[in-house]
């Protein structure tokens, strides 16, 4: 009997298996809310029935229900969809911006024209970006930043509705050159230095000054400035791009171009000294330019300057070894911070009391002695600070190509201004050539080094504009001079900018000797990445 009974409930659980086996969607959670106990005692039909009750339950709840779309581009996604909702979310912000501040975000106000030349600054340099040709190098994107500031200017509908305060100009280009300076004091590698020796003080010296002496004489001769303005001039032209230079002789050195002698090290290391070289240069001859003493009385208040500005950067680059401490979090971000604010309110404030080569020396001295504690920590600061960069990079190449207006350019002053330029660089890469003898480098590389030293962009972008709204601020009558050293400036960054990148990149790969594995010979290049 009990044997019988064992049989019966045996076929009813196979008969329930069945069941459940042969419908694929009743899921383990239905079939555990029916269990075998309450089950065993029913009959088929019953058992049939409350199969049915939990399963079209589950059914309706497990069931997935497709969504039909009415086309199939809509609603958008991917990159059409992030580029609306950018596209709202920058309308929505402007909507605030006119609630609060007015017309300041209106056509005719700073922040529009602030946000018109920022933009199309971005556009203009990724569309020179897309610009490709074989066998030849990516031109820089800074080009066509410039460019695009210039078409603003001189385009009659959008020049009318595109206009910035001067103070507001003046404010971000300080900033701009702040940092500059911050990265080229960050930059700079002792060690690297150290190594290089006399090679690379030659290097950044000697055409920086001749380059400076010379434009100032062709200056005088062909477009008749006096001299004090021809130094001013030649110290705008003196500085080499370390934006043009540097990503060139990083991407040589990748490929093992010039590395066994050092050439990418050597331009990279150089191109900082450079700027610091004309940057302090310029700012000496902008005092005496406008400062009412005589020559005497600026150069002595221009070296009162550079000791403040050495000594209060050595304070504050200690200062900042020390805070904010080690123990703390996001410890990057704080030390950049600090630093960018710090230099910042030297810079600026320099030129509030007119101390205009206070600030510039202070942000070098406090960005290399603090870079020189941080020591290999520094490379996630220059992170920061290159971000910053890119921020400000469209704003300072679209400023400066704004300033520049058809109207008011003529074609035989571009050509004096071009015949002074074209000079004064011919001197440059001869004594560049010259002092490169006896250096190790054969005649080849001399010929490489000499053409490499020529692009400029960076420090006349920031340059060029200054003793314009000097001018403007403290003596109109000198106005003609500043503007044009505006126009050198400007089309110093057209012509060089391009073609030292054009030389660097065709040259190097056929000039420069190769190594085959690079990665055995140590470069101190890991600032440099970030420069």
């Amino acid at each position: 009997m009990h044997a019988t009974e064992s049989e019966s409930q045996t076929s009813e659980d196979k008969d329930f298996e069945t069941i459940v086996s042969s419908e694929p969607f009743y899921t383990v959670t239905q079939y555990s809310e029916v269990s075998k106990p309450e089950i065993q005692h029913l009959s088929d039909d019953q058992i049939t029935n409350v199969y049915e009750e939990n399963y079209l339950s589950g059914k309706e709840e497990t069931k997935p229900q497709k969504k039909t779309r009415i086309c199939p581009c809509c609603p958008p996604q991917g990159r059409l969809n992030k580029i609306i909702t950018n596209g709202v979310l920058l309308f929505m912000i402007w909507c605030i911006s006119w609630s609060l501040i007015g017309s300041l975000v209106l056509p005719g106000g700073s922040l529009f024209g602030l946000l018109v030349i920022f933009y199309s600054a971005v556009i203009g340099g990724k569309l020179l970006q897309l610009i490709r040709i074989r066998s030849v190098p990516p031109l820089p994107p800074l080009l066509g930043m410039l460019l695009a500031g210039f078409l603003i200017r001189n385009v009659p509908f959008i020049s009318k509705h595109v206009r910035i305060h001067t103070t507001w100009s003046s404010t971000l280009r300080n900033t701009a050159l702040t940092i500059i300076l911050i990265r080229a004091g960050l930059g700079l590698d002792p060690q690297a230095l150290k190594n290089l020796k006399g090679v690379c003080l030659r290097l950044s010296v000697g055409p920086c000054i001749m380059e400076a002496c010379s434009a100032a004489v062709f200056a005088r001769l062909i477009m008749k400035f006096p001299w004090e303005w021809g130094f001013l001039l030649g110290f705008v032209l003196g500085a080499v791009s370390p934006a043009v230079v540097v990503p060139s002789m990083l991407l040589l050195q990748e490929n093992g171009y010039g590395v066994e002698k050092g050439i990418p090290t050597l331009l990279v290391a150089a191109s900082s000294l450079d700027d610091i070289l004309a940057i302090t240069g310029f700012n000496t001859c902008l005092s005496i330019v406008f400062s009412p003493g005589g020559v005497l009385f600026n150069i002595i208040s221009s070296i009162r300057d550079v000791l403040i500005g050495v000594l209060i950067g050595t304070i504050l680059g200690i200062f900042v070894h020390f805070f904010p401490s080690k123990d703390q979090s996001n410890l990057p971000l704080k030390r950049a911070m600090l630093i960018l604010s710090m230099c910042i309110s030297a810079v600026l404030g320099s030129h509030r009391i007119g101390l205009h080569t206070t600030g510039g020396l202070c942000t070098l001295t406090m960005s290399f002695i603090a870079g020189t504690s941080w020591s290999k920590e520094k490379v996630r600061v220059q992170t920061f600070i290159k971000a910053t960069w890119d921020v400000f990079q469209p704003l300072l190449f679209g400023l400066v190509g704004s300033e520049i207006s058809m109207s008011t350019l003529e074609a035989n002053k571009i050509g004096i201004c071009v015949a002074t330029l074209s000079l004064a660089l011919c001197v440059r890469i001869l004594i560049t050539f010259l002092l490169m003898c006896f250096a190790g480098f054969s005649f080849k590389e001399k010929i490489f080094i000499a053409l490499s030293w020529m692009p400029k962009a960076t420090v006349q972008a920031v340059l060029g504009p200054l003793a314009l709204e000097a001018a403007r601020l403290t003596a109109p009558h000198l106005e003609a001079y500043s503007k044009d050293v505006m126009t050198v400036a400007f089309l110093a960054i057209l012509i060089t900018a391009p073609n030292g990148a054009l030389f660097i990149g065709i040259l190097g790969p056929k000039i420069l000797a190769r190594h085959y594995d690079p990665n055995k010979i140590k470069l101190h290049l890991s600032a440099a990445a970030h420069h």
